[in-house]
């Protein structure tokens, strides 16, 4: 295969089975009739072309293995049967904002969106003794402010902090650079705009191929846009040779789908739905169901677990996510301090596992802590977050989304907006450098459309 096309996720390799391996086991399936020929095709040289065909049909008959009779979970990817399988719906508030008021709190889930994404994405891909090293030996710990540079060359060397492409230490940036945690939040203000209440998964499919290019996306959506390209459309585009079906891909998508339905947390779990079927499946499809319930909880309440739970009861109950964000509502209800609960996390999932590191739910538990344990203060809840390390700049903005929709932006405290100066630049046609503040108004026009 030429150097170009050696591409991560457009060809199989040996950690993509290890991911697959992982994956079967956690969703239920018995693998064990299939383990030694896993063996051995992990063993062939899978940068050979000629050996592709191997992996993909190990990756086809592992798609057929049975479920084991024991298994506990009842995890649906359909809508209907998502919906069966809820526990029942959380009592809320009337949305009772007035036009100005929505503007204020939809500015400030972008604003949020985009401060949590910045703190986290300079160490994306750091693990906790790098992270937690460099802010305790650079005299910054507990986290509290923006990563930066500007640490003693003692520290800058130990921890190899310097200016690179593609990272955002404070000192490197004068807006919020491109990244995909914010790139699908103005696709989904861009598939509303066009599409409206009645778009389709096919729709957001059509939109990324031709607004998006495949080497802006990753995992499962780079997985599913090879697979639309080869006109494989959703929902087989999320489950064909797909070993990303349960990463957090699609759980970072859910936001512009609760600010378009305030107060709305069953119409904004259907939205979310309708993007996430394109690449994910199950609990991949859960999360984001989960954190665009949960904004659209955000512009009824301020009480946080009740934001949480919101979210919980548009999914099912008997899923691995639901019982695991369920668990972290019940430390802290329990006076689990933040320290232990953060410990607790680190024993259940290994970051240095590709697949717990990405994984939907080991993140939506970190996401669960910087909400519960931040209150309403909007930097110790991304710091919270981002401090528990794994996927940093993804739970960052999703708790600061979060946190900005339910406080606003004339509440945000400066300290972690003014960096961004308004501006956002995107990997999506159209939207390549944009106000954020106008992101917002276009936000509100689409919610009115959407409920006019």
């Amino acid at each position: 295969m030429p150097d170009h096309l050696n591409v991560p996720y457009l060809r199989l390799s040996a950690d993509d089975l290890d991911v697959e391996l992982r994956q079967l086991e956690d969703e239920g399936r018995d693998a064990a009739a299939l383990r030694a020929e896993f063996d051995r095709v992990k063993g062939l040289d899978l940068q050979d072309p000629a050996n592709q065909s191997a992996a993909q049909a190990m990756l086809d008959h592992a798609a057929g293995l049975p479920m084991r009779p024991d298994y506990p979970y009842a995890e649906p990817s359909g809508l209907r049967e998502i919906r069966a399988a809820r526990a029942g719906p959380v009592d809320l508030p009337a949305l009772r904002l007035s036009s100005e008021q929505l503007l204020d709190r939809v500015h400030g889930a972008w604003l949020g969106r985009a401060c949590g994404c910045l703190l986290g994405k300079a160490v994306e891909g750091w693990h906790r003794p790098r992270i937690w090293g460099y802010l305790k030996d650079a005299g910054r710990w507990p986290l509290s402010d923006y990563f930066t540079l500007n640490v003693p060359p003692k520290v800058a060397a130990k921890y190899d902090v310097g200016s690179r492409a593609g990272h955002a230490f404070i000192d490197e940036v004068d807006c919020m650079p491109e990244d995909d945690d914010t790139n699908y939040t103005v696709i989904g203000l861009a598939v509303m705009a066009g599409h409206g209440r009645d778009f389709t998964p096919l729709d957001v499919a059509r939109f990324w191929m031709s607004h998006l290019p495949i080497l802006h996306t990753y995992s499962a959506e780079r997985v599913a846009y090879r697979n639309l390209v080869a006109g494989i459309v959703p929902p087989r585009s999320a489950t064909f040779r797909n070993p990303f079906r349960e990463w957090i891909g699609a759980q970072i998508r859910g936001d512009f789908f609760g600010y378009a339905a305030p107060g709305r947390p069953e119409l904004a779990a259907e939205l979310a739905w309708r993007d996430a079927s394109v690449s994910h499946v199950a609990n991949g499809i859960y999360g984001e169901m989960w954190v665009a319930a949960m904004l659209a909880a955000a512009f009824v309440t301020d009480d946080v677990p009740a934001v949480v739970r919101a979210g919980l009861a548009q999914i099912p109950a008997r899923s691995r996510l639901h019982e695991s964000i369920s668990e972290v509502l019940q430390w802290r209800a329990g006076g689990v301090e933040y320290d232990e609960a953060v410990k607790r996390i680190h024993r259940r999932w290994d970051e240095t596992s590709k697949h717990d590191w990405c994984h939907v739910i080991s993140n939506a538990a970190i996401v669960a802590v910087g909400l519960l344990w931040g209150g309403l203060d909007f930097g110790r809840s991304i710091c919270r977050a981002v401090q528990c390390c794994f996927d940093t700049d993804c739970n960052g903005a999703t708790v600061g989304s979060i946190l900005g929709a339910v406080v606003g932006a004339r509440a945000l405290p400066g300290k972690w907006t003014e960096p961004i100066h308004d501006t956002m630049l995107t990997g999506v046609a159209g939207y390549h450098r944009v106000a954020v503040s106008d992101l917002a108004r276009q936000t509100v026009d689409v919610t009115a459309s959407l409920h006019g």
